[in-house]
């Protein structure tokens, strides 16, 4: 019974021991690579896009509630055209 009491006493230490292990390297690890890149961002920042501002009288009319001329055209033309492919009587049957 002693040699077994021994053995988890064993196991729980190494175990122990291994999560300070992983747990301290991994912190050295955070803060070394959060201190080399504070410096690296620093002296090379990161390249900022350009906006442009178009004004755009489509996405005013949108906004505003207004349906484009040409999208009430097509949405049109697909139903009247989903209405002729569909109103004729099935041959096959």
């Amino acid at each position: 019974m002693n040699n077994m009491e021994q053995q988890f006493l064993e196991a729980g230490t190494l175990m122990i021991t291994g999560m300070v292990v992983v747990f301290a390297f991994l912190s050295l690890l955070i803060l070394f690579i959060t201190t080399v890149l504070a410096k690296l961002a620093d002296k090379y920042p990161d390249p900022v896009a350009p906006t442009i501002n178009r004004s755009n009288k489509k996405k005013n009319k949108v906004a505003s509630g207004e349906v484009s001329p040409a999208i009430v055209a097509a949405i049109s033309g697909a139903v009247k055209r989903y209405r002729e492919q569909h109103s004729q009587p099935n041959s096959k049957l």
